[in-house]
């Protein structure tokens, strides 16, 4: 072993020894704890490297130390393997979404799921509209005066709308309104829609024109102008499991944040395809969060992303099991979104 990977080797097993312990850690556990090699005084040497670096600091009620930030960010990017998920692991996960019998269910199940593998807060974004395409429209009369517009979304999303029609509409003429807004929307992503709506409008006869023109207004509030995105929540009581060093001894900022869907949107919404994005501490723009870390990765069939998902907690977070169990989860929901 090279100095710096030996140096690296006592900063892995700093990370996991105080990941598992919650106490600071010295270098005589370190030695007894861990086949490094080397006397405890290498050791010490080495720690103090590592401390005059950066990537661990000695808390002032112990002699041990503890990772920083940067610490875990080494550790992350180069230290840490992902766990492979056990095969009962994998079952789990595979049994407890395949029951799902909606979208909310799905959304649910998964965001408790990951609450209960990783021990930490969970956040699922349900499926944007903003990256969703039309699978189905229908119109269920109310009265001659009156429409339910009803959109079903390729991910399971569903939207309902009252439409007012400004004359009576014969059922006929809802049947045809449906064949017709069908054909011209079905399959569309909805960011590409408006023109199409326009489209219907335009194609009218003086006779339709009236009522397609409720509809199409109606239609456009319901693919485009409807801006807000939904979350799922669970596990905030995870958060006070940890040790007085967490969250720099104060829990009140993160939940502030928690409570803040704004921020939980930007934290886990903002994904790339195939990527998991780990943010340690002030790594984190939202300052109620820089004693905090975040696992997040999009979700979605195939390659395409329609969601995020990922889990919030102390720095002092097992990063490669929590890694492997973000990854799978996202896996298994965009699988069970495509078979759907």
């Amino acid at each position: 072993m090279s100095l710096d990977d030996r140096k690296l080797e006592v900063l892995r097993a700093i990370v996991e020894d105080y990941v598992e312990t919650q106490e600071p850690v010295g270098s005589k556990s370190l030695v007894e704890r861990h086949q490094l090699g080397v006397s405890p005084a290498t050791v010490r040497n080495d720690m103090a490297v590592l401390e005059e670096e950066g990537y661990i600091r000695q808390p002032h009620t112990s002699a041990g130390r503890v990772p920083t930030d940067a610490g875990y960010r080494l550790f992350v990017d180069r230290l840490s393997k992902v766990k492979p998920l056990t095969p009962a692991e994998r079952r789990a996960i595979e049994r407890f979404l395949i029951g799902a019998v909606d979208l909310d269910d799905v959304v649910h199940r998964t965001v408790r799921l990951l609450a209960q593998l990783t021990r930490q807060v969970a956040v699922v974004q349900y499926p944007s509209l903003a990256r969703s395409s039309v699978r189905h429209l229908e119109l269920v009369p109310i009265s001659t005066t009156r429409l339910m517009l009803v959109m079903i979304t390729d991910t399971g999303r569903v939207e309902q709308r009252l439409v007012e029609l400004p004359a009576p509409v014969p059922a006929d003429d809802v049947t045809d309104l449906r064949r017709r807004v069908n054909e011209k929307l079905a399959g569309q992503k909805l960011a590409d829609t408006p023109p199409l709506v326009q489209g219907l409008v335009d194609e009218c006869g003086p006779d339709t024109r009236g009522t397609m023109t409720c509809l199409a207004s109606v239609l456009l509030e319901t693919l485009v102008e409807r801006s807000e995105e939904r979350l799922a929540l669970a596990g905030t009581a995870n958060l006070t499991r940890g040790g007085v060093l967490d969250f720099q001894g104060t829990l009140r900022p993160v939940l502030e944040a928690l409570e803040e869907e704004v921020i939980l949107l930007k934290l886990i919404g903002e994904v790339e395809p195939s990527t998991t994005r780990v943010r340690i501490g002030d790594e984190n723009q939202i300052d109620n969060l820089r004693s905090a870390s975040v696992v997040s990765t999009g979700y979605g069939p195939g390659t395409t992303i329609v969601g995020g998902l990922g889990v919030l907690g102390p720095t002092r977070m097992d990063y490669p099991g929590t890694i492997a169990t973000v990854r799978a989860v996202a896996r298994y929901v965009g699988d069970l979104l495509a078979q759907n």
